[in-house]
């Protein structure tokens, strides 16, 4: 294990970045004097931080929280320790568990929702491993939230108007920004694969290999920082938003997951003669009948079912196929050993701890229960029905509603994370579109 301590005097460090993911998947916590986290282990933060809505409101759901607002104590995890590479001095970021005053894990913050999920496994003897793949634009900065979006200027000195799917030279218009994405992740131990050109104007995925759920969690979480990060310096954003542009597919992030036995060393997914068996099916027939109660985690937000329409690049349904695109739940073409399924249905604007602990849960609910699944889709599962949940306040109904998934993700995290999007969801309500404006204003 990384000794804090010494690493700070070996790289010279002044501050530390002490981190926690929200809800949302982005960074809370404190700026501290390197000198002061040391001598405290960590810091404290108070745990009303997971109240709060995108919006910044705070719900006022009290059952599960400290009336009190009490501090959380935050514990670090060494193995997280980086430097922040595009800082002009010596600056540290650690990632941080969060605990109750009576030493407890403090049930609702997402890494422990992802812990426990991985502990269920862990007492089986599996280990899951995740592949992510994460899709993102890049656009010209939006100042006023009146206007749509507009792609970037690239290095021609003109916008892409048009898509060009996987084009070599599509990632050379923005060669200098990417570049600077590569930098910072490398430096930060980042296990990037592959970069292509997708299908939106100026949208782009990369993969990750494939590793420890937690871990990968981990590194998505400073992805999505550094891309950020790198996009500024350019005078460009980058947005993960899961339905940027109307009329543009959006983006997702899709989830590779294989269980491997810890005391063999093998998949569990095949038998002995390396094909699919019984487990790897249950697998499937789970994540197919909890897609709908886990679809909050997955379309966290009211723009994440703007991308859920047919013929759009994103799935509509819960169909599972062989080496189909088109389907929520595909099986890549693979060696036997790298057996596998890819959820395609998480937005990018997922947080992606809760998105693999949700994944995850319902695979293992799968497996417990020996759930059969549908017959694999070897069509278009654009031609079939739309059965997934079409907006957030449908989602959260579901979700709160389903006992088994309660049960692996736990009350505490449910309630308080159906009350935060209800507040979020009802926030939006009350805003007219253009929309709105430009079709009811004189014509009902």
């Amino acid at each position: 294990m990384i000794n804090i301590e010494k690493w700070f005097a070996e790289n010279a460090i002044d501050e530390v970045e002490a981190l926690i993911p929200d809800f949302t998947g982005m960074a809370k916590g404190k700026f501290v004097p390197a000198e002061r986290y040391l001598a405290d282990n960590g810091f404290h933060i108070a745990e009303g931080l997971f109240t709060q809505t995108i919006t910044g409101d705070y719900t006022d759901y009290v059952d599960d929280i400290n009336p009190t607002d009490a501090d959380m104590r935050c514990i670090p995890d060494p193995e997280t320790l980086r430097i922040v590479p595009w800082s002009s001095y010596p600056v540290a970021q650690i990632i941080h568990d969060c605990y109750k005053p009576d030493d407890s894990p403090v049930a609702f913050a997402p890494r422990h929702v992802l812990r426990h999920v991985l502990d269920l496994y862990d007492k089986k003897g599996w280990t899951p491993v995740v592949a992510p793949e994460i899709e993102f634009y890049l656009v010209k900065p939006n100042t006023d939230p009146d206007y749509p979006l507009e792609p970037p200027i690239g290095q021609y000195g003109r916008q892409e108007t048009t898509r060009r799917t996987f084009s070599i030279d599509g990632i050379n218009q923005f060669e200098d920004v990417i570049d600077d994405i590569y930098e910072y992740s490398e430096k930060q131990h980042l296990n990037l694969e592959t970069l292509t050109q997708e299908d939106g104007v100026a949208q782009f995925e990369v993969n990750f290999m494939h590793g420890d759920p937690l871990d990968m969690a981990d590194q998505v979480f400073l992805f999505k920082r550094t891309v950020r990060q790198a996009a500024y310096e350019h005078d460009i954003y980058a947005t993960f938003m899961a339905k940027p542009y109307q009329g543009k597919p959006g983006s997702s992030i899709h989830l590779h997951q294989s269980i491997v036995d810890k005391k063999h060393g093998r998949n569990i997914f095949i038998d002995e003669n390396d094909e699919p068996n019984d487990l790897f099916r249950s697998y499937i027939a789970g994540l197919q009948k909890y897609m709908p109660a886990t679809m909050a985690i997955y379309a966290p937000n009211v723009n994440s079912y703007r991308r859920i329409t047919r013929y759009n690049s994103a799935p509509i349904n819960t169909h599972w196929g062989l080496d189909n695109r088109t389907v929520g739940l595909r099986v890549p073409m693979s060696s036997a050993d790298a057996t596998r399924v890819e959820n395609r249905v998480p937005g990018a604007d997922t947080n992606t701890y809760l998105s693999m602990a949700a994944s995850l849960a319902a695979g293992y609910i799968g497996m417990q229960d020996k759930l059969t699944p549908t017959e694999p889709l070897e069509t278009s599962a654009y031609d079939h029905e739309i059965t997934l949940p079409r907006d957030l306040y449908e989602s959260l109904r579901i979700m709160n509603e389903s006992a088994p998934i309660r049960k692996i993700l736990g009350d505490e995290f449910i309630n308080l994370y159906v009350e935060v999007k209800r507040l979020e969801y009802e926030k939006f309500m009350q805003i007219i579109t253009p929309w709105e404006r430009e079709y009811l204003l004189i014509n009902v």
